[in-house]
């Protein structure tokens, strides 16, 4: 790698860190308007440290007629999630004087808007430090994929393809100029944070504990200002959750189209439609049992049964009591649908609904192709035709998917972790769920009792998870480092 291409790249980063000190302010003025100014100086100190080591980057220049190469995107996306964290991970150290290990998993887990904590005491924690890890979540959430759709293009930069190494989007292009497309999505971003805002208004939150779940719900994230997460909150407060959960793991993309009028493609999208399908069979299917086998009236297995199961398949990690308790079938439903994920260009994580679509096709035409041989299948998935480079890379990353939860397990268990909080705890990384299973991971447990080795892998799960995967691991191999 040139030079040159470290110094745009630098330059970049420097962007990103500024950006970060300025949303450091933020809970600074939380703070005042509280009338709680004691870590002031925390976010101050944070945000100076920041924004000092970003102008650094910055005032080293942009090298004229310099441009980054599609690869060298792959490795400004893993650089930039490392030192957002590392800068991050500050006001958590100030703060609550934690050791660097937990605040960077903290940190970690925040921006991939995995949501997993090693924090106890929600309820009587730092009002400042509860609105910086809900901002944390807000900014991974798609902030800062628009931020960059729309900052990198000024710099000539192609923005769109950062945006695709992070979110795994190989749908249509929406806009013909992406700073453009990272305007509205910016836009629906927000939207549906204010939208989601007067909701939780409405079901009788507070403004601060509205605020912090609006942030972490339209981000599906699921950090909470309380232990008992939103069991601590109304039931019309759990109904209001849902709808934004389902909204964030839908195609930003889609919203953008319907935005500016066209919306076919939001009704037509074999993927959304899929989603739905299943969540709603699973709200089905798991409502009747859960009525059936529990003490709960119809309505209370209902709202139980959708906020817990949409809050895991989308990734958000909320909870409504201890559903592990709920018996092995609900633990088994809960873990399968951990895998699933939301659609592409969400924020989501799991492996997405369309590679489950393209598997299904794939098999289909397979199946067909055995019983007629000779005959000539155009298979098509969203009314495209599925070409081998698409086909490739979801075989691809399926399976470094898998091999990259059973490893991480595997390491776990080396640290002396039992298999249900090894496996689900490798899951929830990968997948950037937020809580595991079991009495120590579990949605009535946080990882702070984990060794220190065990919170490192599994961050480097949540940044593999966020990424990808195979985002992280091409920089890993000796062609990408070759000219």
């Amino acid at each position: 790698m040139s030079l040159s291409t470290l110094r745009i790249i630098g330059f970049i980063l420097g962007i990103f860190l500024i950006t970060l000190a300025i949303a450091m302010l933020v809970p600074m003025v939380g703070l005042l308007v509280m009338n709680q100014p004691q870590d002031l100086n925390a976010f101050l100190w944070s945000s100076l440290i920041t924004a000092v080591t970003g102008c650094f980057l910055v005032g080293q220049g942009r090298p004229k007629n310099a441009s980054l190469r599609p690869r060298d995107m792959y490795f400004l996306t893993s650089a930039s999630w490392i030192v957002v964290c590392t800068f991050g991970a500050l006001p958590m150290v100030l703060i609550e004087h934690m050791s660097y290990t937990d605040a960077f998993f903290e940190t970690m887990s925040g921006i991939t808007t995995t949501g997993s904590t090693v924090l106890s005491g929600l309820d009587n924690l730092s009002p400042g430090l509860l609105l910086w890890r809900s901002l944390l979540q807000w900014l991974g959430g798609i902030g800062f994929i628009g931020m960059a759709v729309a900052i990198l293009p000024l710099l000539r930069v192609g923005g769109m393809k950062l945006f695709q190494t992070e979110s795994s989007d190989w749908g249509d292009k929406i806009m013909p100029r992406s700073h453009v497309a990272a305007k509205y999505i910016v836009l629906v971003y927000f939207t549906f944070t204010f939208a989601c805002i007067g909701a939780y208004l409405a079901s009788g939150m507070g403004w601060f504990d509205a605020i912090n779940h609006a942030l972490t719900t339209v981000s599906t994230g699921g950090y909470s200002t309380s232990d008992n997460s939103m069991g601590k909150f109304s039931d019309a407060a759990h109904w209001a959750a849902i709808p934004f959960m389902l909204l964030a793991s839908l195609p930003f993309t889609l919203y953008v189209a319907a935005f500016r009028g066209n919306l076919r493609p939001l009704w037509k999208d074999e993927q959304v439609r899929g989603f739905l399908l299943i969540l709603c069979g699973i709200w089905f299917v798991f409502t009747l049992w859960q009525w059936h086998s529990g003490d709960h009236a119809f309505m209370d297995s209902l709202r139980l049964v959708m906020f817990n199961s949409t809050s895991i398949i989308t990734g958000t990690g909320y909870a409504v009591g201890d559903y592990s308790l709920w018996g092995s079938f609900a633990f088994m439903i809960f873990f399968y649908i951990a895998f699933i994920g939301g659609c592409s260009g969400s924020t989501t994580g799991g492996l997405k609904i369309f590679r489950f679509q393209v598997a299904l096709t794939l098999l289909r035409g397979n199946l067909k192709q055995m019983v007629h041989p000779r005959a000539v299948l155009i298979q098509k998935y969203n009314r495209h035709v599925l070409d081998e480079d698409i086909v490739r890379s979801i075989l691809a990353f399926s399976f470094f998917f898998t091999i990259t939860i059973g490893l991480l397990a595997l390491a776990l268990s080396l640290l002396g972790l039992d298999p249900i909080t090894a496996l689900t705890g490798a899951a929830t990384a990968v997948c950037n769920v937020g809580p595991g299973l079991g009495e120590t991971i579990g949605p009535a447990g946080n990882f702070g009792s984990l060794p220190d080795t065990a919170k490192w892998l599994l961050s480097l799960g949540m940044l593999l998870g966020r990424l990808e995967i195979v985002t992280l691991l091409v920089l890993l191999t000796g062609a990408f480092w070759r000219h």
